[in-house]
């Protein structure tokens, strides 16, 4: 979405927040957790906590970019275009946060901690790991956390649940690196100016975007394809 005139803080902020991609994992997450068997309320709870903390990725990540967001002349960038300081959306990380620590824990104390880990991890791609090779590994472990979080999880703090299965942490991890790619696309050439060097570039640089394109699709595909099948099979809990 590309605005050409300030939008106002509170659209701003919301435009920072990466909302598409924020609601997209949690509403994903969500419907993992009602295909496991949780409750409505169990889902709800779910999907909120889940949404808080990518947003609070969304946000730290417009942040840490801005300056290689506006060398990009990236117009759909509120931070880098200045309709909001970075300022304020560091009080709305820390606002977030301080709401996130008590969701994340109302899904269960082990279900919890394996969210705010998922979710530091997140916030650690914003570091200068994410203009190296190694940048699919906040992607991976983020996401790899996923299942622990629901597999664990239930209403109110506590114990609740079991370990997942190896086989969806694995495959929630290839997922997060195949998120990444696929978000990394349209910033190849502004990265690529920037000199960043995360994977997904210089894989392109290799076989060429319109084939990174087409294999990044069916990666997902697949592993898409394997967490239904797995779920199916395994199941969520070992």
């Amino acid at each position: 979405m590309v605005l050409r005139r300030n939008p106002g803080t509170a659209i701003a902020l919301v435009l920072a927040a990466h909302p598409l991609l924020s609601t997209l994992i949690a509403v994903g997450v969500g419907a993992a957790a009602a295909l496991s068997g949780r409750t409505g309320r169990e889902v709800g709870l779910v999907v909120v906590t889940v949404l808080v903390g990518r947003v609070t990725a969304g946000w730290m990540n417009d942040v840490a970019d801005r300056q290689r967001d506006v060398a990009a002349e990236r117009l759909d960038k509120p931070v880098a275009q200045g309709w909001v300081h970075p300022s304020t959306v560091t009080f709305a990380i820390a606002c977030a946060t301080c709401l996130l620590v008590p969701l994340s824990i109302s899904n269960g104390t082990t279900a919890g901690i394996a969210h705010l880990l998922s979710v530091a991890a997140a916030w650690l791609y914003n570091s200068r790991i994410k203009v190296t090779v190694l940048s699919w590994l906040p992607w991976a472990v983020s996401f790899g956390l996923l299942p622990t979080f629901l597999s664990y999880g239930g209403w109110g703090g506590g114990l609740h649940g079991g370990p997942p299965t190896v086989a969806m942490t694995l495959l929630s991890a290839l997922l997060g690196i195949g998120i990444h790619f696929a978000t990394a696309l349209p910033d190849l050439v502004g990265d690529n100016r920037n000199g960043v060097r995360s994977l997904p570039l210089r894989v392109a640089l290799k076989i060429g975007a319109p084939k990174l394109l087409l294999v990044t699709g069916v990666y997902l595909a697949l592993v898409v394809g394997g967490l239904v099948l797995a779920g199916f099979t395994q199941g969520l809990q070992r």
